[in-house]
């Protein structure tokens, strides 16, 4: 299975050092090893330490169309933005759907929520149970509305290496998945599902994508994980969105609703 598409990567914008390279030097990579599209998604704007700045995406911007004159690859705007409370707020804003072509969503630690309540109610209650290695029934009913929530009220492309350090209710997730044309990722770093899990997804009719979630250039494309999980399950090539083929994204109707 060769894929087309790596909608995952990180690059310096991702701040602190968390994303190690340049947008040019992903997209080169990309180029490299014949992929036809790349999205540059770096951290949501409330993620604490890592998160790009929106004063950034105009910057973000000049430099994809930089690296677009130099590479004849197509290269999205996208950001994986966080899920930042149990109500399924996430941190974007209607003004932003406009710079972006696509959106990945995702649970991540060290995230602004949206009041100190939330904040340990579901960032930090989420935290503490990876830690000890239990989540209890009620936090991953909590989590499950939240994700629900989410893909009702906003227009996401794409939930990043779900039930990672964020446990839910996978097949109440995957049913609005399918409902709202979400994408499912299969992590090239990390899998948070179990292969029942997967399967549960495919079963329903959710439609995957295999992604690298590369933090450095070198890894653009590295998507060893994902594609071992769809070989191993005998996922079928139709159900794998960047295999053979490009996805039809949700850019449209965000613009209309920006």
């Amino acid at each position: 299975m060769a894929l087309i598409a790596d909608y995952h990567t990180h690059t310096k914008y991702s701040r602190h050092h968390h994303g190690k390279g340049t947008i040019e030097e992903n997209v080169r990579v990309a180029y490299e090893k014949g992929l036809r599209q790349i999205a540059i998604t770096d951290h949501g704007f409330n993620q604490k330490l890592y998160g790009v700045r929106r004063k950034d995406i105009p910057q973000v911007k000049k430099d994809i169309e930089d690296a677009v004159e130099r590479y004849p690859i197509d290269v999205l705007l996208g950001v994986e933005a966080n899920i930042v409370s149990s109500y399924g707020d996430v941190d974007i804003v209607e003004d932003d759907y406009k710079d972006l072509d696509i959106v990945l969503m995702g649970f991540h630690r060290f995230v602004r929520s949206t009041s100190r309540r939330e904040q340990f109610r579901f960032i930090i209650k989420n935290i503490l149970c990876e830690i000890f290695h239990h989540t209890s029934k009620k936090q991953i009913e909590k989590n499950t509305n939240a994700y629900i929530n989410a893909m009702r009220k906003y227009d996401i492309d794409i939930l990043t290496h779900l039930n990672h350090a964020c446990k839910v209710d996978v097949e109440k997730v995957a049913r609005v998945a399918k409902e709202t044309n979400t994408l499912i990722e299969l992590n090239g770093k990390r899998l948070g599902m179990t292969d029942k899990e997967i399967l549960t997804c495919y079963n329903l009719g959710c439609k995957f994508v295999i992604d690298s979630d590369a933090h450095r250039p070198s890894r653009v494309g590295d998507c060893h994980l994902g594609l071992e999980a769809a070989l191993r399950l005998r996922l079928p090539d139709s159900c794998i969105v960047n295999y053979n083929d490009l996805p039809t994204l949700k850019k449209e109707k965000r613009k209309k609703r920006s």
